[in-house]
């Protein structure tokens, strides 16, 4: 009996233990830690492309005011579209649908993060701080809401998307610059091929929750084309760090084959005709832009340190 009793209230121990460190998880997944720590990546790519040195000081600062900024609007968005989540296959285990966080738990915890991070990126300098507010007030007011009325909502959400290297360039510089702003393009551009093949082959989920995207609204064919055009885009900016005098050949080497390979993949769906596995190929396409970016952010930061 004494044993009995010596586990149930070990038991009892251990039950508020867990409740809180499934509160800490699920507290981080509002944050979306794998989206942040692309975040942190791209970031730090950009103050390493801006000229000059930044002190280790400033941009660990900096690169912490961004990750909290970014998940305060992550944990924002998931607490504005916990009813879009509850129908969606890839959503609906998260916090708040699943029922496991209250809503204004959320809501506080994403408050807080934006009043902590804010502060943060205005000590760096006034320009990465107003780029930061500019991120979390377009992501969380602007795109969030827009998705459900049209799918132009995706250069809205590009836009706190891309920011990331441009905070990065102004921890380094404290202003613009031509760099900076060709990083910002290459990421607001990537975005609209790679979230317009997951449009695709996730339409059924998106129509379920109600959403507007490319696929639904112009077609699966207007998806595809949507896709090629920008990723021709895409790619003229990617060789634009080369006459800009920000890469060198080793670079353009580099960009030119993972541009040739994306617009051939991306152009396959234009010109297929027939029976074409349009899903198939839109993963094909998502998975490929992935080590896109990060093969290109890569090389160029070898040309710019070598």
């Amino acid at each position: 009996m004494a044993n009995t009793d010596i586990f149930i209230e070990a038991q009892a121990d251990t039950q508020p233990r867990s409740r809180g460190l499934d509160l800490v998880r699920d507290l981080v997944a509002l944050t979306k830690p794998r989206i942040t720590s692309i975040v942190l990546v791209t970031g730090a790519a950009g103050a390493c492309l801006a000229p000059g040195k930044v002190a280790a000081g400033t941009l660990l600062l900096s690169l912490m005011g961004t990750a909290l900024i970014v998940g305060s609007a992550n944990a924002l968005n998931m607490w504005w579209e916990r009813d879009v989540d509850a129908h969606m296959a890839r959503t609906r285990n998260r916090p708040l649908p699943a029922g496991r966080m209250s809503p204004d738990v959320a809501l506080a915890f994403g408050l807080a993060l934006a009043v902590l991070s804010a502060p943060m990126l205005f000590l760096v300098n006034t320009m990465t701080g107003l780029l930061g507010l500019v991120a979390l007030v377009s992501y969380v007011a602007v795109y969030t809401p827009l998705k459900r009325h049209t799918h132009f909502a995706l250069l809205v959400g590009a836009v706190p998307g891309a920011m990331p290297p441009l905070l990065g360039w102004t921890t380094a510089t404290g202003q613009l610059g031509l760099g900076g702003l060709l990083l910002f393009a290459v990421l607001f551009l990537w975005q609209v091929p790679h979230f317009a093949a997951i449009s695709i082959f996730r339409a059924r989920d998106y129509a379920r929750a109600g959403l507007k995207v490319v696929s639904m609204e112009r077609g699966e064919r207007g998806a595809r084309r949507t896709v090629a055009g920008w990723t021709v885009l895409l790619v003229a900016a990617s060789l634009s760090f080369v006459p800009a005098g920000l890469a060198g050949r080793t670079y353009l080497d580099v960009a030119t084959a993972l541009g040739v390979g994306f617009l051939a993949l991306a152009f396959r769906g234009v010109l297929a005709t027939g029976r074409f596995d349009c899903s198939r190929w839109a993963r094909r396409v998502f998975a490929y832009s992935i080590p896109y970016l990060c093969i290109l952010l890569v090389a160029l930061l070898l040309d710019r340190t070598a």
